[in-house]
C-alpha cells in the first residue's frame, strides 16, 4: 500500500520529520542498564531520497552524545542540537536513490518535552517503558519522526537478565550471555516511529485464550501479583479480537501483546502490535474494559491505517472510540446508539470551538475530539445503514492497510457506499465547530438495518463470527 505522504513539514510539529526522504527499514541495536539509566545504541536506516537530490537532510534525536554518523559508509558533516541531527553527505544523494545512514549514540534517556508533558522513554522504579505519541520517539532512537513515514523494524535490546523486554512484533531470538540477555524483535509491517513500543520490566507472561490454527497469538505481560485481576479484566479480549476481525477485516499484524506496568498511567498507550496499561487499569472488575477495546481497535485504526499528519488524528481516535461502542453493543451492554446519545448530551454542554478535521495542536487530544469522532462515525452509519456501513468500514481498513491517509481520503471512501451525497454531513461534523443534531437513522437506512451486523443485546459475546 503506497503511503500518502504529507507535503512539507507537519503543520502541528514542523520541527519533526523530513519530507525530503523516507525510511523503509530501521535496524536498532540498544544496550540499556536500568540502574544508572544508561542507554547506548547503534542504528542503521535504509532510506530513499525523494523527488529532489539531497544535499542535506535531518533526523530527530534527543539530547544524546552522538559518537559516529555515516552515510553510505562515508563520514558526512553533521550538527546535533535542539533535537535535530542535521546531516550533509559528502556527496549529494541523487533523487530517488537508496541510501543508508548509520548513527551511534549514548546517554541517559529521558522524555522529550511537549505541551502534554514528557513523552517517549520513561524510567520506572524498576525498568522502563516507551510511550511516544505523538513526538516521543526521538527520546531513545534517531528517526524521521513523522507518522506517514512508515518502515519495518528490527530491534535488538540487551538488558540485565533479570528483566524482560517486550516490544511490538515477533520475538526472533533471546540470547543470554553471562549476566545479560539480548532480545531481538522483528516488526515487518510498516510502522510509524511513534508506534515503536517498548517495555522493560519484571513480568509474568500469560497467553490470552487459545488462538487456534491461524489465530492471533495474544499475550499479557504483567507483574505476578496482578495475575488474578488481570485474568478477569482481559478475559474478553479474545472475543473483542474476533468481533473486530469480523467487522474490520483480518488483524493486520502477526501478534498482539498487552503490558501492565507497576506504575499508574493517565491513559493506556497503543503501539504497533502492543498496548501499555497502568496498574490503575487493572481492578479485577473490568472497570477499564472499554479501554481494552479501544487500544485493540487502534491496531486497525491508527497503526495499520495511519494518518498522513496530525491534523487527521480524529481518524485514529474517532474509530477507536466507535469500536468501544460496537463492543458494548455486541457484548450485551448499551448499544452504539445509546452511547452516541450520551456522548451527544455531554458534548452539547461543552464549548463549541473544536473543528474535528483540523483541531489544532492544542486540542488534538481533547476529550471532545474522541467523543465527536465517535459520533461522526455513528452519523455515517446512520446515513449509510448497517449493511453499507460495515462494508465501508471493512473496506477502509483493507484498502489502506499499511498506508497513511487523510480526512479527504475517508470522505471520498465513504461516499462510494452512499446512495446520495454526504457533503452536508461531513461539512457539519468535520469542518464546523457547532455540534450538529444527534444522528438519526434515515428510513432508507432502517430497511438495511433490519438484519443489522451487530445485534443489540445478545446474551454473551459470540465465540466466532458465524454465531453473530
Amino acid at each position: 500500500m503506497a503511503v500518502q505522504q504529507a507535503m512539507g513539514p507537519d503543520p502541528y510539529f514542523p520541527a519533526n520529520g523530513d519530507a525530503r526522504y523516507r525510511v523503509h527499514r530501521y535496524e536498532l541495536g540498544v544496550d540499556y542498564r536500568p540502574g544508572p539509566n544508561r542507554l547506548s545504541g547503534t542504528a542503521r536506516l535504509n532510506a530513499i531520497a525523494g523527488r529532489a537530490a539531497l544535499t542535506e537532510f535531518q533526523l530527530n534525536l534527543a539530547d544524546f552524545k552522538v559518537g559516529r554518523v555515516r552515510v553510505d559508509g562515508r563520514a558526512p558533516h553533521y550538527t546535533h542540537r535542539g533535537g535535530r541531527l542535521r546531516v550533509r553527505p559528502a556527496k549529494p544523494i541523487r533523487a530517488g536513490a537508496a541510501f543508508t545512514v548509520e548513527v551511534q549514540w549514548s546517554g541517559n534517556p529521558k522524555p522529550v518535552n511537549s505541551p502534554w508533558g514528557g513523552l517517549g522513554w520513561e524510567e520506572l522504579v524498576d525498568g522502563a517503558l516507551v510511550a511516544s505519541q505523538p513526538v516521543g520517539a526521538p527520546s531513545w532512537y534517531p528517526c524521521n519522526d513523522r507518522p506517514a513515514d512508515k518502515a519495518s523494524y528490527q530491534i535488538s535490546i540487551t538488558t540485565p537478565s533479570a528483566y524482560q523486554v517486550v516490544a511490538g512484533g515477533r520475538l526472533l531470538t533471546r540470547t543470554t550471555k553471562a549476566s545479560t540477555t539480548t532480545w531481538v524483535y522483528e516488526q515487518s509491517a510498516p510502522t510509524s516511529s511513534y508506534l515503536v513500543g517498548l517495555s522493560i520490566g519484571k513480568y509474568q507472561t500469560v497467553l490470552l485464550g487459545d488462538p487456534g490454527p491461524g489465530g492471533v497469538p495474544q499475550h499479557g505481560h504483567i507483574p505476578a501479583h496482578m495475575l488474578t485481576e488481570f485474568s478477569r479484566d482481559f478475559a474478553r479480549q479474545p472475543a473483542m479480537m474476533e468481533l473486530f476481525e469480523e467487522l474490520f477485516g483480518p488483524y493486520p499484524f502477526g501478534e498482539y501483546a498487552v503490558v501492565v506496568t507497576e506504575e499508574e498511567l493517565d491513559v493506556p498507550v497503543e503501539a504497533q502490535g502492543l498496548s501499555l496499561f497502568g496498574a490503575n487499569h487493572v481492578d479485577g472488575a473490568r472497570g477499564s474494559e472499554r479501554l481494552v477495546a479501544h487500544e485493540l481497535a487502534h491496531q486497525w485504526f491508527g497503526n495499520s491505517v495511519s494518518i498522513a499528519d496530525w491534523r487527521h488524528i480524529w481518524l485514529n481516535e474517532g474509530f477507536a472510540k466507535y469500536a468501544e461502542w460496537l463492543w458494548s453493543e455486541r457484548s450485551g451492554g448499551r448499544t452504539a446508539g445509546q452511547l452516541a446519545a450520551a456522548a451527544h448530551r455531554k458534548l452539547a454542554a461543552l464549548p463549541q470551538d473544536l473543528r474535528l478535521a483540523d483541531p489544532g495542536r492544542k486540542l488534538m487530544f481533547d476529550d471532545r475530539l474522541y467523543e465527536r469522532g465517535g459520533l461522526t462515525v455513528h452519523a455515517v452509519r446512520c446515513a449509510l445503514g448497517d449493511a453499507a456501513f460495515f462494508r465501508m468500514l471493512r473496506g477502509w481498513a483493507t484498502v489502506h492497510r499499511g498506508g497513511a491517509v487523510t480526512t479527504a481520503s475517508f470522505t471520498a471512501h465513504a461516499g462510494r457506499y452512499a446512495d446520495g451525497p454526504l457533503d452536508d454531513l461531513f461539512a457539519a461534523w468535520l469542518h464546523e465547530p457547532t455540534l450538529p443534531p444527534l444522528p438519526q437513522t434515515s428510513q432508507a437506512s432502517q430497511a438495511s438495518q433490519a438484519g443489522g451486523t451487530v445485534p443489540a443485546r445478545p446474551p454473551y459475546p459470540p465465540t466466532n463470527a458465524s454465531s453473530a
